[in-house]
């Protein structure tokens, strides 16, 4: 239930804000939203506890509005459909945030898998962001979560002589950058068994 004191209501005679258009009455969009703005950003806020999230809501409600005015301003109350928009995107932006905190929760109270890697972790992580892109991403797959050429190549889309390329070329810089030999970075690595020789 909307109330009075909040909705804009256009009255005959019609304001400097509203026209006649046929038997309707209509509304200016800019009237409503002078109207209406400051109230509903304050609603926005006892329901979201922000006030930069409350601003954003109900700018995102009168954008919707904008789209719709032509229908919206024939209404008896354009100013109570744009508070219903706000509350709706209230009570989904809730929904939302609850759903993330429990997904936070779960993944907080999961035991983290970590790989021990054998030569310095930072030096070897950093050492892999710096390859080009998909050479890191073969090595991330193969070295760090030990899954297989054919794997790799199935979730990289490309032939498997392609990810042996990426992954020998990878290593290599990998030896260059950490100043290891070829079989320090596969032991460090803990992928030799991927590769053919």
């Amino acid at each position: 239930m909307q109330s009075d004191q909040t909705a804009l209501v256009v009255h005959d005679p019609p304001s400097a804000g509203a026209t006649l258009s046929g038997s309707l009455c209509t509304v200016s969009f800019d009237a409503v939203y002078r109207t209406e703005y400051a109230s509903l950003v304050r609603l926005a806020f006892v329901l979201t506890g922000r006030r930069d999230i409350a601003e954003e809501l109900v700018q995102d409600a009168f954008e919707v509005a904008h789209r719709r005015w032509d229908r919206i301003s024939t209404y008896d109350k354009p100013g109570a459909w744009v508070r219903r928009v706000v509350l709706q995107r209230c009570v989904g932006r809730h929904r939302r945030v609850l759903a993330e905190t429990k997904a936070l929760l779960r993944l907080a109270a999961r035991t983290p898998d970590h790989h021990e890697l054998a030569v310095g972790d930072d030096a070897l992580l950093v050492a892999i962001r710096k390859l080009p892109t998909r050479q890191a991403q073969v090595v991330a797959l193969i070295c760090l979560e030990d899954r297989s050429v054919e794997e790799v190549a199935d979730l990289l889309q490309c032939a498997q002589p392609t990810v042996r390329t990426h992954l020998r070329r990878g290593r290599l810089s990998l030896a260059n950058t950490l100043n290891l030999t070829g079989e320090s970075v596969s032991s460090s690595t803990q992928e030799s068994h991927h590769e053919p020789a």
